[in-house]
This record gives C-alpha cells, structure tokens and sequence, in this order.
C-alpha cells in the first residue's frame, strides 16, 4: 500500500538547525535517488511516527515536496543513542517498474522441536536483504523453524528455494536460527557449605574457628 508523506525542504550545515527541527516536532531526513535532485527534507514527526507504525516501515511511500510527488522507500532510520527516538531518516527514490534490494524483517514461525526438548532458540539475524519489485516487498519474511532440533542451525540456504516471489541477497552461509543446548544448572557451592556439620569438620581435622596467633619468640 502507498501512502503520502509530506516533507519540506530544510536548511543544513549547522547542528543547531536539527536542534531546532526537534524542538518544533519536525523530524529530519534526506530524498534521493531514481530522478531526484538529493534534498534535505524534514516531516511533522508525529504524522510520519503513526503511518510508520500503520503501514510498516517496508511499504513504498509518495513523499511529496513542493507539490511534487516522489515513489521512495525508507532505507536508513537513525536513532537517538540514549533516549533511542528517531532523529534522522533516509528515502530513497526508486523507479517502480525495477526491481530493488531492502531490508525486510525475519520473522521466525512454529515452535522447534529443540525448544520443546529445552533447548532456546536463537535469531542472530532479524532481518533479510531481498532482490523484489517495489509493490511485492514484502512486510516480513517468515521461517519456519518446527524442524530445528538442539544443535541444528538454519541457514539461508536451506530456504532460498522455498520463495518466488523474491530473489534472497544474502549468502547461503547468513544464519536465520539457531537452537542450543539447555544450560547445565549451576551447583549451589554456597548451599553445600551452609550445610556442613560441627562433626563434619572435626571428622576431617579442621576446626570451626582459626586459632589465636600466638607470640613469636
């Protein structure tokens, strides 16, 4: 699905002008490529936040600026390192009759047969670089990892045949899952000491409390 955002040509070069777009809930980005001029643009943040969160951040999106409407994909967020909000994002104008490369999100499905046995399920990777037309990106990859046993890693290229719809970027070696092996329980060293008996540490020669040093001669 498109949806529109509308942007505005911004000012750069100086730190305090972003300061000032954040102060005045504007959210600052850029818009190249496919016939378009690279420009500093900045968005009500509120407005792009809320279709972000309807429409997902892998749809193709009509950003228009000055009137003039441009089909883009989100390709770079930028987040605040400390309080994690958006501070910059990043469109990139495409030609929709060609195909892409995005990054669309790894979503596992099924419960693996490891987990069920206690081991834990690990995803190294969250998401996936694909080869897709513009109108068929996907808003997620879903793998299913039912078969996954303890110790079995699932790779690429053990599901790059499973989809048509889209080519897969990645090498067949780019892990999606893991199961590993149920951690060993610690022995309470501390709970065994507790429970040591006066008879226990005179049985073995040792005493309860060390004696008083005594004087050198």
């Amino acid at each position: 699905m498109t949806t529109v955002l509308k942007a505005k040509k911004r000012d750069t070069g100086k730190r305090s002008i972003l300061t000032q777009l954040r102060k005045e809930g504007q959210l600052a980005g850029v818009l190249y490529g496919y016939e378009t001029n690279t420009t500093p643009i900045s968005l009500d943040y509120r407005e792009t936040a809320k279709i972000f969160q309807t429409y997902g951040t892998t749809s193709v999106f009509k950003v228009e600026v000055d009137g003039k409407r441009v089909n883009a994909v989100l390709t770079d967020i930028q987040r605040d390192a400390i309080k994690g909000l958006v501070k910059h994002v990043d469109f990139l104008a495409i030609n929709m009759k060609e195909e892409l490369e995005v990054d669309v999100p790894v979503a596992l499905v099924g419960t693996s047969v490891g987990v069920k046995e206690g081991g834990v399920l690990t995803q190294p990777n969250h998401t996936l670089k694909v080869k897709v037309k513009p109108n068929d990106i996907p808003d997620n990859v879903e793998i299913d990892v039912s078969g996954l046993a303890v110790g079995d890693t699932l790779s690429v290229g053990n599901v790059r045949d499973q989809f048509t719809e889209f080519s897969i970027v990645e090498d067949d070696d780019y892990t999606l899952a893991t199961v590993t092996p149920p951690v060993a329980p610690v022995e309470d060293v501390d709970a065994d000491a507790e429970n040591v008996t006066a008879d226990d540490v005179e049985a073995t020669g040792e005493k309860l409390t060390p004696e008083k040093p005594g004087r050198e001669d």
